[in-house]
């Protein structure tokens, strides 16, 4: 079982990620976050907005809307390049993405393929009341053009002087041919983006994009990515998107062999979009310097990364299947996800649920600590099988409240990782666990 199939099992099994549609049979490439899916993702949205915006003061925030009016997507130039080569299969009637393949049969029956046509990976929709006078338009196929679209209305309504950035957050849909591998590519995802405006300079823009390739970088380091695992890859020139002049991937690396996987793409986007837009829209999009007293359209510096890939490979790198015992059976999965996003930050537990003295002090406990985060109650089974499904799901400690704690006003914590207990009195618990969970990026 490849890494991939193992977090696929837990995923489902515990709660985090679900096929879409699961009881219809699915729908390819889309999945439903379970709840502690949702608690994942949200602390992961929770720090890259604490460190892009509310930590900075040359970027602003915005939230676009999803459905936009078609031309933005002639500008973007997505109805023209944003496509991929698709040939079908003439026996199975299957169909494959054309440089995906190693050769000129089908992967699946060996059948006899066709000759490639550009696929268009944009989603349609329609936008109407009546039949036959509906509206085409588009599900927004990347998040970026919501920030563009709007590089006027933010600079004529707020403060921000050159250079300055937009951050992101949002769905974007693209009608992938082959969508696979667990959750790294899906129909339906989330990005998280900024577009950070520069002055029109090549040696300005280059500065900028050192700076924000280190500070991403140190962004997944401080989540607990390992170093290893994580590389720089530059595109050449024949494989680089329309817009950009320079792009470079942050690349994770698949644990169990060495394939490398597109996590985040950093990219100097040059004036490409706001030129475009300005051409379509007929719309004056200059930025006027008041130092200079000149009027251009500024550079892009682009950090766009996936949510769902991230969190995919925040899953990976914490994934860790251990001895614990002499015995062949004592093993455990434990995930030691980075206590800033796991999604419980602590587990309390009464020692015996039959102990009305027991849950009572245990309930008190459970209500003193849920200001640090989301504390899980497990009441069920022995202590042992407790821990190892708080280990599974990444919870960093839990709490036990016993007889002991009845007299001493104590409770013992146990640590994920090295499972070792202390006791800590009950009074002192919720600043014992602050010290130790870093909470703060």
């Amino acid at each position: 079982m490849d890494i991939f199939e193992k977090i696929y099992s837990l995923a489902k099994r515990r709660g985090f990620i679900y096929p879409g549609s699961d009881i219809y049979g699915g729908l390819a490439g889309t999945w439903d976050y379970g709840p502690l899916g949702v608690l994942l993702k949200q602390n992961i949205k929770k720090f890259f907005w604490e460190s892009m915006v509310e930590r900075r003061d040359d970027v602003v925030g915005l939230d676009g809307a999803i459905l936009m009016n078609p031309r933005v997507w002639e500008a973007s130039g997505h109805l023209e390049s944003f496509s991929d080569p698709l040939v079908e299969c003439k026996s199975c009637h299957k169909r494959f993405r054309a440089d995906t393949l190693e050769g000129p049969k089908c992967p699946e029956c060996k059948g006899e393929l066709t000759s490639p046509k550009q696929f268009n990976l944009l989603m349609e929709a329609m936008v109407g009341v009546i039949e036959g006078e509906k509206q085409k338009v588009y599900l927004r196929g990347e998040i970026t053009q919501g920030v563009h679209v709007n590089f006027k209305n933010v600079v004529d309504s707020t403060r921000v002087k050159i250079p300055f950035g937009i951050a992101q957050m949002g769905k974007a849909f693209r009608n992938e041919i082959t969508p696979g591998q667990f959750t790294f590519r899906s129909r339906e995802f989330e990005q998280m983006e900024l577009q950070f405006y520069v002055e029109a300079d090549e040696k300005e823009a280059e500065k900028w994009i050192k700076y924000w390739k280190e500070e991403r970088l140190r962004w997944y380091f401080t989540l607990g990515i390992k170093k290893e695992n994580l590389r720089f890859r530059e595109h050449k020139k024949d494989e680089r998107a329309h817009y950009a002049r320079a792009a470079y991937d942050i690349e994770y690396r698949v644990p169990g062999g060495e394939e490398w996987k597109e996590l985040e793409g950093i990219h100097n986007r040059g004036d490409w979009d706001l030129n475009r837009h300005q051409k379509f829209s007929g719309k004056d999009l200059t930025y006027f310097d008041e130092k200079t007293k000149e009027r251009y359209l500024p550079w892009v510096i682009e950090t766009s990364g996936g949510i769902d890939r991230g969190l995919l490979f925040f899953l990976m790198d914490s994934y860790n299947e251990e001895r614990v015992g002499k015995a062949e059976e004592e093993s455990r999965i434990v995930l030691r996800l980075s206590p800033k996003l796991a999604p419980y930050k602590a587990a309390v537990f009464p020692l015996l649920a039959n102990k009305p003295q027991l849950v009572e002090l245990a309930r008190k406990v459970y209500n003193q600590l849920k200001d640090i985060g989301m504390i899980a109650w497990d009441d069920r089974g022995n202590i042992g099988k407790r821990y190892r499904t708080q280990d599974e799901i990444g919870t960093p400690y839990c709490v036990t409240v016993d007889f002991e704690s009845l007299d001493q006003e104590d409770a013992t914590v146990r640590d994920r990782d090295s499972m070792e207990q202390v006791r800590v009195k009950i009074t002192d618990l919720e600043k014992h666990l602050r010290d130790h969970l870093k909470l703060r990026v």
